[in-house]
């Protein structure tokens, strides 16, 4: 048995020394087509069968990649930031031939990463692709949550008050035990729950007067949104109120303008009603002169 194991593994091994060697004759005759910044050698010999492919890189990003070891070496000091920024003005300045080949570059991968994503989508049970999706719209919702919050900032919308214990802990984070920031907070949880009632009252003012100025600056705040027309970034609550504030100001008009036809009805049937008695007093008084005349 053991010749025979021993000719097994010389037989595997020679196997996979043609697999590497066709994978490098195949790098040998893309290379003579596509310059060597767009040749990565390792993706050829890994399998991606365990996942999903990766999207190809865009023009710029595969410009990037090619010209930051070069910016690098030739300006050592500069910080990476500073380096990615010297690039993207070069890109800017470039004309679309010098841009074309990158941007080939680019559709040649974007097809072949195409073709891999359905090989890829044939190979999943519908369970995983119902999880695959559910994972989309997760990272979609989170993307939008992130857009909405760095919005908000940018506009200056007023920080939430703060909870007694917040206040606590932002005043005696620094001198608190521990040495992690995890090691803090749990000792100073602990240091607030065996405070004295009388001791965190005073924190608990503190977070009265921040809901107050929150809520004064909330209103002047969706004050000067509905100003510059975004009502869609006011909460549902003061939209409610706004709403029943308006409708039940029609209705007060109604009920004043109902009071005023009463009191002019009132005043009129009044008028009428001393013109008759008027009328009716002179009519007796008629009636008796005529009355005392006859009998003379």
């Amino acid at each position: 048995m053991a010749p025979y194991t021993l000719m097994a593994a010389g037989v595997s091994l020679l196997a996979k020394s043609f697999s590497v060697l066709s994978c490098t004759s195949a790098l040998a005759r893309f290379t003579s087509v596509l310059p060597a910044a767009y040749i990565n050698p390792v993706r050829c010999l890994t399998s991606q069968a365990s996942g999903p492919p990766k999207r190809p890189l865009n023009g710029y990003m595969r410009y990037v990649q090619q010209q930051k070891p070069i910016v690098t070496s030739l300006n050592p000091e500069i910080k990476s930031v500073d380096i990615i920024r010297k690039i993207a003005q070069q890109w800017r300045t470039m004309s679309p031939e010098q841009k074309q080949p990158f941007q080939e570059a680019f559709d040649r991968a974007r097809e072949q990463f195409k073709v891999d994503l359905e090989r890829y989508k044939a190979r999943l049970t519908p369970a995983q692709l119902q999880q695959q999706s559910l994972e989309k719209r997760q990272r979609l919702a989170k993307r939008r949550a992130i857009r909405k919050k760095r919005e908000l900032t940018n506009l200056g919308k007023p920080k939430r008050p703060r909870s007694p214990f917040n206040i606590f802990m932002s005043e005696h984070f620094e001198e608190a035990r521990g040495v992690t920031t995890q090691a803090k907070m749990k000792s100073l949880l602990e240091d607030w729950r065996n405070l004295f009632s009388h001791q965190k009252q005073v924190y608990i003012q503190l977070a009265e007067d921040d809901k107050i100025r929150y809520k004064n600056e909330m209103k002047s705040w969706e004050d000067h949104m509905v100003e510059i027309g975004r009502e869609d970034l006011i909460r549902e609550q003061t939209l409610s109120a706004k709403k029943k504030s308006s409708a039940k100001s029609p209705a007060a008009k109604k009920g004043t303008k109902k009071a005023k036809a009463t009191a002019v009805k009132k005043a009129s049937e009044a008028g009428k009603s001393k013109t008759t008695r008027k009328t009716m007093k002179s009519t007796s008084a008629k009636t008796v002169s005529q009355r005392s005349t006859k009998k003379k």
